[in-house]
């Protein structure tokens, strides 16, 4: 059986292309105007995730929402899937939707994978900051114990860069986006 693959047009894809072309594979991100296929996930990534959805959902305030997986559209080229991302409720428009601007956006998440290390390190924290988005985590698994090692940013209104406010290896208790308190050794029992 051949093949045939979708010839991308000069100047790249566009968001709207992201949504409109058939038989894309699940979690397919648009970088610069080029698809980025979703490669499977391992056990520390999900179980990372999971916990940090908890967390988050624990002591979020009403007016946000905190959600998995969901297009993030940064500019006209570039729609980002961050792991997780926590929204204000009011972006929120029901079972259907498949994106939210990054202007809802108030944390994106990302938990770095061996297939996307470069992506989740310089790429995607570069474009959400452009994007304004405030608040920006990176996860990464500790090469001691195998638990999640939290590095927190937060973006600087004058420079549109993010600031490495800290790491957070046991707990991360911190206030913003809102007040979070999360145990991160409970990995263990998830």
């Amino acid at each position: 059986m051949e093949r045939h693959w979708p010839r991308p047009p000069l100047d790249g894809y566009t968001v709207g292309d992201l949504f409109t072309l058939p038989n894309l594979p699940r979690h397919t991100e648009l970088i610069d105007g080029s698809l980025v296929f979703a490669s499977p996930q391992n056990n520390f990534h999900c179980t990372a995730v999971d916990l940090l959805m908890h967390g988050l959902h624990t002591t979020r305030p009403a007016e946000l929402r905190v959600r998995r997986d969901m297009t993030v559209i940064l500019d006209r080229r570039n729609g980002h899937e961050p792991d997780v991302s926590v929204i204000r409720a009011a972006a929120d428009t029901g079972p259907d939707q498949m994106s939210y601007q990054a202007r809802d956006v108030l944390l994106a998440i990302e938990a770095v994978s061996p297939a996307s290390e470069s992506r989740d390190r310089t790429t995607k924290p570069w474009k959400y900051a452009a994007a304004g988005i405030e608040n920006f985590w990176r996860v990464e698994e500790s090469g001691m114990n195998g638990k999640p090692v939290v590095h927190v940013y937060e973006l600087d209104p004058m420079t549109k860069a993010y600031v490495h406010m800290g790491v957070h290896r046991d707990q991360v208790k911190v206030d913003k986006p809102y007040a979070i308190d999360i145990d991160l050794t409970a990995i263990d029992k998830l």
